[in-house]
């Protein structure tokens, strides 16, 4: 496919040669990443969802975990973005981590739920029915450690769902779903379960912050001062919890807004974000999402790079000297249509559209990180729909099975 040969290119110039692996930890000094050896890193890579109501990894049930995760090194990659429910690990709290067959019966029903992890087990005959949905994670992890993938954890989301929404529970701090002392728990709990793997290298805090439409009382408090009261001591968290690990900060409106970190503009009540006021300086970077509906559809490659740039890019320039704090930024999210492959660039969510032409040209151009959305083809479920079928994708199931 042509749209493999494209990420193969981008994933190339951005790769960073090495004689052994992985060379951690990884640590930053402006706006790079770099390894043990101080060699520059730059993530290419894609994201693999395991947040959805299963808690298990997607895309199992086409492909084995060592052909996904050779699908992605065939594309020049070097990271996943593995994504997880704080659910996951408040069941874990609660009694137990549950098995797969707990899983797929709970998340698809009895009937449909063991159809499907027949299917699993058919691929991946190291798994059985009482393998839990942590383990799951540990093998994947290994698979990457064997084919020299880095583990990137995101937190995406805490009841597992489809996300996001305004009104799925999950936006904001204090949400419906969103359980604060476990939301720390757990990413705690993953930092120390990451630090056997030996290749996890970074983890996300949460995915896609955003105000909340169906909830006046924690809608007031949508603001940068309470991302900070909250954020920061996540932040620590993590560190005190695996202190090698980078630890990624998410800002405002779904993850596209970063500006008050950047620029240090005043929070709220004269609370400013510092880089040099924590000791931990070296090991946070900052995360931005990007799609094609997050511009006009009308929008030139110009416009849609100073959209980043005001948005959170400017980081990355060590020459502008209105950013206070200058530190790594990785694109996590960001993608296309890859099923709809016409000719029409008027389309603004096609692989030919100005959008993707845009990304695939001015990220090499930046040499900044990112993870494209996403590497499945379908989901066991999404929005109550069995086997959803994801264009946005798709090694798993439309280049391995």
């Amino acid at each position: 496919m042509k749209f493999a040969a494209s990420l193969a290119i981008l994933a190339a110039v951005v790769s960073a040669s090495t004689c052994s692996w992985p060379y951690s930890p990884f640590s930053t000094s402006g706006r790079w990443i770099l390894n043990s050896n101080g060699e520059k890193v730059l993530y290419a890579g894609t994201n693999w969802p395991g947040a959805g109501e299963t808690m298990v990894p997607e895309g199992l049930q086409y492909a084995s975990v060592s052909s996904i995760v050779s699908g992605i090194k065939s594309l020049g990659m070097n990271v996943i973005r593995l994504t997880f429910a704080i659910e996951m690990v408040d069941d874990v709290y609660a009694g137990g981590d549950k098995t797969l067959k707990e899983a797929f019966e709970i998340g698809l029903g009895a009937g449909n739920g063991s159809i499907i992890l027949q299917k699993v087990l058919a691929n991946n005959p190291q798994f059985n029915e009482n393998t839990t949905r942590i383990q799951v994670f540990d093998a994947i992890a290994a698979e990457c450690f064997k084919q020299e993938i880095y583990v990137h954890l995101d937190n995406h989301i805490s009841r597992a769902q489809w996300c996001c929404s305004s009104t799925d529970g999950n936006g904001w701090f204090g949400d419906v779903d969103f359980n604060v002392s476990n939301w720390k728990r757990g990413l705690q709990y993953m930092a120390k379960r990451g630090a056997d793997w030996g290749n996890l290298m970074s983890i996300g805090l949460r995915n896609e912050l955003r105000n909340v439409s169906n909830n006046a009382a924690i809608s007031k408090t949508y603001n940068w001062e309470t991302w900070y009261a909250n954020m920061i001591p996540a932040a620590k968290a993590v560190h005190d919890a695996n202190n090698d690990v980078i630890v990624f900060l998410s800002g405002l409106n779904y993850d596209l807004d970063l500006s008050a970190i950047t620029l240090g503009t005043d929070l709220g009540n004269g609370t400013k974000f510092v880089l040099s006021d924590f000791s931990y300086k070296d090991k946070l970077v900052l995360e931005q999402h990007f799609y094609p509906w997050d511009v006009s559809s009308s929008a030139n490659c110009t416009e849609m790079q100073e959209y980043l740039y005001e948005g959170g890019f400017n980081a990355l320039d060590e020459n502008n000297n209105t950013v206070v704090n200058h530190m790594p930024v990785v694109l996590s999210e960001w993608g296309h249509d890859f099923e709809d492959v016409g000719l029409d660039t008027s389309d603004s969510y096609t692989y030919y559209s100005v959008y993707a032409e845009c990304m695939n040209s001015f990220l090499p151009k930046q040499n900044v990180g990112w993870m494209i959305w996403t590497i499945v083809g379908s989901y066991y479920t999404r929005q109550s729909i069995l086997d959803f079928d994801e264009t946005w994708g798709g090694v798993a199931k439309f280049e391995l099975s």
